[in-house]
């Protein structure tokens, strides 16, 4: 049976890529946390938009879609779900606000991340979620001709109570130390919970939950903010190939967790750097509105879509966004590429 022993090989991954991604989040997270407590009031809008993209894109992951208009009245709870798509999207709305706003007091611990499952299910009926796998499971992939092939065996069914329970265990072990980062110990044990895959469905998106609720625990708040799921979303060919890297060997205990530790501290840092320059966006002094778009479209290497400014730059309404494209498209300041809602615009260099 596997053991779950971080404090005897944290020491392995201090590879010095890995050390250089810690002491950046680490700068990051000391930088950003006070503008964070000095500006709380100007972040309202870049929370609304995390929450927004973490429920689309982890669902989208797994795919369950909904339309742009029904996802956005969704997560605001201003409607009722219609399909079992919106029923899991809305499911996984209240789990991340449970998590946004009670993190310090939500533990890692099996009852919790069964009453967060059961909750995510809530919408489908009692006796959906909130259970342990009834019979085991795999993991599969397809290849571009359409065949399917096993690429991990789970942990079998009988066996993922007791799994869990060592796996909180061991996490707390660790953490009480003191002595390991957090942020080690934060994507080895979400490896692991994948691995045991310890529910019939919804094991990504729990995983993703979990990552937000660890993150928060230890303080590394960027999450709220900046939509760690989306990240993951957008470079979810790395994801998948950073898991398999470091699920190798796993039941046997030969597993090599670094590629997997590698890749989620790369989110965090990509995260907090995104979430670096959006308040420099917001920040800048003496720049009217129009000009700060102006210069957030020169300064963007390649193409750049209105909705992107817009989270880009949450405290300038559509209208003005609207405007302000359209004035410069005008002069040939930028220039505009398609139409509809997949419009890009990219800086003139050559005017």
């Amino acid at each position: 049976m596997r053991a779950f022993d971080y404090i005897h090989i944290w020491e392995r991954l201090l590879t010095p890529d890995i050390v250089a991604l810690l002491t950046q989040i680490h700068e990051f997270k000391g930088e950003q946390n006070l503008f964070i407590e000095a500006k709380a009031d100007l972040l309202t809008r870049l929370v609304d938009i995390a929450k927004i993209q973490s429920t689309e894109a982890s669902n989208k992951i797994e795919g369950i879609y909904t339309s742009d208009e029904r996802l956005k009245a969704l997560v605001k709870d201003k409607t009722t779900p219609k399909t079992r798509n919106e029923q899991e999207i809305a499911g996984y709305r209240d789990v991340l606000n449970t998590i946004h706003e009670s993190h310090d007091y939500i533990p890692v611990r099996p009852n919790i991340i069964l009453q967060l499952h059961r909750d995510m299910y809530k919408f489908e009926g009692y006796d959906v979620g909130g259970k342990y796998k009834s019979s085991d499971n795999i993991i599969q992939e397809e290849d571009a001709q359409g065949n399917k092939h096993v690429r991990f065996r789970p942990v079998a069914a009988w066996e993922t109570p007791d799994a869990v329970q060592r796996l909180c265990e061991a996490y707390d072990s660790a953490i009480g130390q003191g002595t390991i980062d957090d942020l080690l110990l934060m994507p080895m044990f979400i490896l692991d919970f994948l691995c045991i895959h310890p529910f019939n469905d919804g094991n990504g998106r729990m995983s993703r939950l979990l990552t937000l609720l660890l993150l928060y625990r230890s303080g590394y708040i960027v999450g709220k903010y900046i939509s760690i799921e989306h990240l993951i979303e957008k470079t979810k060919d790395s994801y998948y190939e950073a898991l398999q890297d470091s699920s190798s060997g796993w039941h046997e205990e030969e597993n090599d967790y670094i590629p997997f530790v590698k890749y989620m501290l790369g989110i965090v840092v990509a995260a907090y750097r995104d979430f670096s320059m959006r308040i420099e966006t917001m920040m800048v002094s003496g720049m009217t509105k129009p000009e700060r778009i102006e210069s957030l479209i020169q300064n963007t290497y390649g193409e750049i879509t209105k909705t992107e400014i817009m989270e880009k730059c949450p405290d300038i309404s559509q209208v003005t966004v609207q405007r302000a494209l359209a004035d410069l498209v005008e002069k040939g300041n930028i220039i505009k590429i398609g139409g509809g809602r997949y419009t890009k615009y990219t800086w003139n260099w050559e005017k």
